[in-house]
Order: C-alpha cells, then structure tokens, then sequence
C-alpha cells in the first residue's frame, strides 16, 4: 500500500479530512484539493505524504493542473475521490439559474471533469474512482431542486463511467451519506431539525465523517475489487423503507 495514492477532492474539512486522514492510516499518499487555500493549508499542515493542491475543479484549467502534479509529485493516482461539492437550499421557484449553474459547475461539472482528466493515469494502475452524491440524490425533498438534481446526476454519472471504464480494470463507485454531523451541519441545523432526523433516520443518529470516509476507503481498497457501479447510502437507513410512524417508535 506505501506506493498507493489518491486524490480527495474538498479535503480541507469534513468528509474530505477524514478520508484524507484514514487513506494516510493505510500508508497512501495523498494529494488533498480544496479551492479554500486557507483552511486546506491549516487542514494539511500536521500531515505527512500529502500533496496540498489550492484548486478549483469547476474550472477545466485547474482540474488539469491537478492531475499533472499529482503524477509529477507521486508517479501515480490509484484512487480519484469527487468529494467537493457545495449546498444551496431553497424554493423551487427562487431558484435562480445563477444559483443552479454554481451548484451543478462543482456537484456535477467538476467530477465530470476530473474523472475525465485522471482517467489515463487510473487506466495505467487499474485504478478506481468514488464519487460522493448524496441521499438528497435518491430521494426528493424541498429546497433541494439544484443541489439533489446534481447528486442524482452524480449517481448516473458513476454508473456511466462503471459502464465504460470496467473493460479496463477501472472501478467507479458512488457514496451517498445522509445526515452526518458535521461541524457545518450542526451550525445550521436547529433542533427541531435534529429531532426530525432522529425521528426519519432508523439508527436515529446522524453518521459522522469517520464513519462516511471508512465507506470511501472500503470502496477503493482490494477488498471492493469486484465492487462497480453500486450506490452505497451511507445513511443508518434513512433511504430505507417501513421506518414507520414516528409517533410509533422510541
């Protein structure tokens, strides 16, 4: 595993940290992307065998640029994680095209464009890719019209790329976390919303970041190598049926 390498993408917190940090435990390298250089430089500054890349991959360019000094820094990519994303919630019928095009540009765009980037080097090892949609990308619900039309386009996109890339030894998986308890999470969820989730989420907890990164590294490990093209809702059931009346349950 100490020749290994991955790419996680909004690495400078959250999800994208914390699959850093266990990829790091296995003895990978890791090349961390975050179009936030601030806080990626604070994120990366106690670890060791990481590349810190400042960004953006919603803009061709610098996708580019990311998988050149990747290949140039550590002679590989094994793992492409199409972590970064961004959140806007709001009615339907406010939602701007403004606001639709800078959620679908980093949610969709942006993992479209970095697979597509690193598919050559992937090829070359038999490499894999996992992108992180969401539940919101496998059920509706308010707010969401941009922000779960583009973790649903994820899903088929990983899918797509299954499809396509299989014949080359290439795996393309997809995550879909549900309520995880971030710190951005628990800023802007009141408690009336973490009650709701307790009542809709069968293990009646939300997840934590360990817990969606330990998902993301199973995926990429050799113990998912005849794992492709499967979505993984990380979730503690919540896109499960038969949860029942919350009035009901404990």
């Amino acid at each position: 595993m100490s020749s290994k390498t991955a790419i996680v993408t909004g690495a400078a917190r959250g999800i994208g940290l914390a699959t850093t940090k266990l990829f790091l435990a296995e003895g990978r390298k890791v090349v961390m992307v975050d179009r936030d250089v601030e806080e990626l430089t604070a994120a990366a500054a106690d670890l060791t065998n990481v590349l810190p890349l400042g960004y953006d991959v919603s803009i061709p360019d610098q996708v580019e640029k990311i998988v050149a000094e990747a290949e140039a820094a550590f002679g590989r990519i094994d793992a492409l994680v199409n972590n970064a994303g961004v959140a806007e919630f709001g009615p339907i019928e406010e939602a701007d095209f403004a606001l639709w095009r800078r959620v679908m540009a980093t949610n969709l765009d942006g993992v479209f464009l970095l697979s597509q980037a690193a598919t050559p080097a992937l090829k070359r090892v038999r490499g894999c890719i996992v992108n992180i949609a969401s539940i919101s990308g496998l059920r509706a619900s308010t707010l969401r019209v941009a922000y779960g039309t583009s973790k649903a386009g994820v899903i088929h996109l990983t899918k797509q790329q299954a499809a396509e890339l299989g014949e080359y030894g290439v795996r393309a998986n997809c995550v879909a976390p549900g309520p995880v308890r971030t710190k951005l999470a628990m800023a802007v969820h009141s408690q009336e919303i973490i009650d709701a989730y307790h009542d809709a989420v069968p293990l009646n907890r939300y997840g934590s970041e360990d817990e969606i990164g330990a998902v993301i590294t199973f995926l990429c490990s050799d113990a998912a190598s005849y794992v492709t093209g499967q979505v993984i809702a990380s979730d503690g059931g919540f896109d499960s049926t038969g949860v029942g009346l919350p009035a009901l349950r404990k």
